[in-house]
């Protein structure tokens, strides 16, 4: 799935984001920590170049790599 800016897992996670999960549930749905699913989220944002997780996934459905 990956098109070359994000890891899988942050792909991942950022369609539970548009399905309107909130971090725990993220978190307990893919067996990892609340802090590794912010820090998948940080470095997502860091990537893009913007700031805060809805930004992040307006510029994914910008650049195409996300629909909803």
């Amino acid at each position: 799935m990956v098109k070359g800016i994000l890891t899988n897992r942050e792909y991942q996670i950022f369609k539970l984001l548009i399905d309107n999960k909130n971090t725990k549930e993220i978190a307990t749905f893919l067996g990892i920590s609340e802090k590794t699913v912010r820090n998948h989220i940080s470095n997502a944002m860091q990537k893009l170049g913007v700031k805060g997780r809805a930004s992040a996934v307006i510029e994914l459905i910008r650049l195409g790599e996300l629909s909803i």
